[in-house]
């Protein structure tokens, strides 16, 4: 599911210092959330003008990548392809998008992304394909900022893990795709994620799938209305409808977490 979104700037946006998170906290597994992350600072910086091709292992020693070209209008055009494209199994590792980030990364099948980092997130950070309920993606480690939609759209069957993660300024944090039109069940673990205001969602899932959205360890700075919801509900389609919610929080069969398991700074 994708809905408008505002127009984007073309220019990096600002300091990455404005995010005020803490490297240790997410690139440290089991870190507390206590101390918020900073920013890595780029090893270079490289335009991609057509969709880079990934299979096997790829470790860009934290170079931003960055649309030029078809992938560089920085619009919000649901057709971009994305910069990088991962083969099933496939592992990135260090790495920076920066703007225009077009539909950032597209994962066929099971995938890997290892303390990945989005400045300025385009249509999506990351998209998950793969059609094989066996199918797992682990994304640990990295940030990503400015996402006026989702951050992280699940198209695909399997199972979602994300952790040690840091995000601010979002719609979505991850979605089950609402109506695309091959549906499954999608299984999304949050563990370990840093939460800075201004956000809407955490997770999105659709209820007549039989999906679930499990969170732990999370922490959110700055929303003290305790506007962001944790998980909403939705009744998915397969014909391109808009959903419909089905309410939200906590119910131990879609959404599983409890009160300890978010702090509120």
């Amino acid at each position: 599911m994708t809905s408008a979104k505002r127009p984007r700037a073309r220019a990096l946006t600002g300091a990455l210092a404005t995010l005020g998170l803490s490297v240790g906290m997410v690139m440290t597994t089991g870190a507390s959330p206590a101390s918020a992350a900073t920013w890595p600072t780029a090893n270079g910086s490289q335009g991609v003008s057509s969709t880079i091709s990934v299979s096997g292992t790829k470790d860009y020693g934290m170079k931003r990548l960055y649309g030029t070209g078809d992938l560089g209008s920085g619009s919000q055009d649901e057709d971009q392809g994305p910069i990088l494209e991962l083969a099933n199994g496939a592992v990135l590792k260090n790495v920076i998008l920066g703007a225009p980030a077009a539909d950032g990364i597209h994962c066929k099948g099971s995938c890997t992304l290892q303390n990945v980092w989005w400045e300025d997130v385009g249509e999506d950070a990351a998209t998950f394909k793969g059609t094989s309920s066996g199918s797992v993606y682990t994304v640990s480690g990295g940030g990503a900022k400015e996402a006026s939609d989702k951050v992280f759209q699940f198209n695909g069957a399997g199972t979602l893990n994300v952790s040690n993660f840091a995000v601010k300024n979002f719609g979505t944090f991850v979605r089950s795709c609402g109506n695309c039109s091959k549906q499954y069940k999608r299984t999304i673990n949050l563990n370990t994620i840093e939460v800075n205001w201004k956000g809407s969602r955490l997770a999105g899932i659709n209820t007549n799938y039989g999906d679930s959205a499990t969170l732990r360890n999370i922490t959110i700075i700055g929303d003290s209305s305790k506007k962001i919801v944790p998980c909403q509900k939705y009744i998915g389609n397969d014909d391109g409808d808009e959903p419909s919610s089905n309410g939200s929080g906590a119910d131990g069969t879609y959404c599983k977490y409890s009160s300890s398991d978010i702090t509120y700074r």
